[in-house]
């Protein structure tokens, strides 16, 4: 009887929000694999996705560098934050990774109210970059503890929001629904010398039943009476923009896609600055940042294994397990997606081209206990998994 072994496997994950990074993640399954065929080709791919570790990670793949700097942070204390300058093909490309000033893990648990928190930090990023002269900005939009419609950010880079009175807004999202007036006569002088782009999850609009506030508020820690205060202060928002931004009266600031990213970043940044709101992986994967091709790595490979913390029923909107599903269905490779839990409606991602789920929790234990052995879990999980595969391929050989 001849089983067939898989002789290249690819690992593609992203990073455990709060827990692993991408890099960590693609280790640990890396080496689970390896306990159970030791002599395995094991291709490790973090993907980035405009998350934590984008930055740090693009840099790295172009001989880059991260530059450190101290910004305001999403609850206004400083913090310790860091864009990229990359290397090589892509030099002239600054990347802003928006969660390294305002992401969910910068806010304490008992100061999460996106209504609250400001995106001022990642203004000032941009500003930095501008000052170093880069021609080109990626912001990479995820993991964020904020839903600001962009307004912090803006007032960084030299815009002033101001209520009836002439007064500037407080920071956080809920004080925009004061918002009459946008004074954009001291925006940073070079905004409009260079190009932004924001690699963003295109399906997060920022109004509407499927708005930010709705769909993520409760997520970054909004009670229901907050939400809705939200939601309203973002309605107001989105007026505005629509009638005083140069750019967003020839957009949908409401509900166009990715308006919504980062707690309505996408909508302030498209509107005012003119930016440019993209699929995230089409940025990330397919503009030439990364020196070698994901799909070619792929397509040489006899299984995909990808990963995130949860899988769950928003997976196959737009989160990386969905995209390199999506990939390697047009390869023809089988895909098996492991998790740090599986949520509500884990099981649509086979209809995505997911073929087997695995979760790296096997008994109850606390969250924290779960992120703190988050890579031995994943080693472990990923060596059952492969056992299964080759149980799999025993049983198809033996009835062969």
């Amino acid at each position: 009887m001849s089983i067939h072994t898989p002789q290249r496997i690819l690992v593609a994950p992203s990073g455990f929000k709060e827990s692993l990074s991408a890099e960590a993640v693609a280790q640990a399954i890396a080496a689970g694999v390896r306990r159970v065929i030791p002599g395995v080709q094991v291709d490790e791919y973090p993907v980035p996705d405009g998350g934590e570790g984008t930055a740090a990670a693009l840099a790295a793949a172009t001989g880059g560098e991260l530059i450190a700097l101290r910004v305001t942070g999403p609850v206004g204390d400083p913090v310790e934050a860091q864009w990229a300058r990359l290397g090589g093909h892509a030099s002239g490309t600054a990347v802003v990774e928006m969660a390294s000033a305002a992401g969910l893990r910068l806010v304490p648990r008992d100061r999460r109210d996106p209504g609250a928190t400001t995106t001022r930090g990642v203004g000032e990023l941009i500003a930095a970059a501008l000052d170093a002269g880069v021609e080109r900005i990626v912001v990479g939009c995820g993991d964020s503890g904020t839903s600001d419609g962009g307004a912090g950010a803006l007032e960084a880079l030299g815009a002033r929001i101001l209520d009836r009175d002439g007064v500037p807004l407080a920071a956080g999202g809920r004080h925009l629904g004061e918002a009459v007036h946008l004074d954009l006569t001291g925006l940073h002088p070079r905004i409009g010398e260079v190009e932004i782009v924001l690699a963003c999850n295109i399906h997060n609009v920022l109004c509407g039943p499927r708005g930010v506030a709705r769909v993520f508020g409760p997520q970054k820690g909004a009670t229901p009476q907050q939400v809705e205060q939200l939601a309203e202060a973002l309605d107001v928002w989105a007026a505005l923009l629509e009638e005083q931004s140069p750019f967003g009266a020839a957009m949908d600031v409401r509900t166009g896609a990715g308006t919504g990213a980062s707690g309505g970043l996408g909508a302030g940044l498209a509107a005012v600055l003119g930016a440019r709101l993209a699929p995230r992986f089409e940025v990330l994967l397919d503009s030439g940042l990364l020196p070698e091709p994901l799909d070619e790595l792929m397509s040489g490979a006899d299984l995909v294994i990808t990963a995130e913390g949860a899988i769950d029923f928003q997976t196959p909107r737009g989160k990386v397990p969905a995209e390199i599903a999506m990939r390697a269905r047009v390869a023809g490779v089988p895909v098996l997606g492991i998790a740090g839990s599986l949520g509500v409606g884990a099981p649509a991602v086979h209809d995505i081209g997911i073929d087997a789920i695995a979760s790296i929790i096997t008994v109850p234990m606390p969250l924290e206990e779960a992120v703190e052995h988050g890579e031995a879990l994943l080693r472990d999980a990923a060596e059952r998994s492969m056992r299964m595969v080759l149980l799999g391929s025993a049983m198809s050989a033996r009835a062969a």
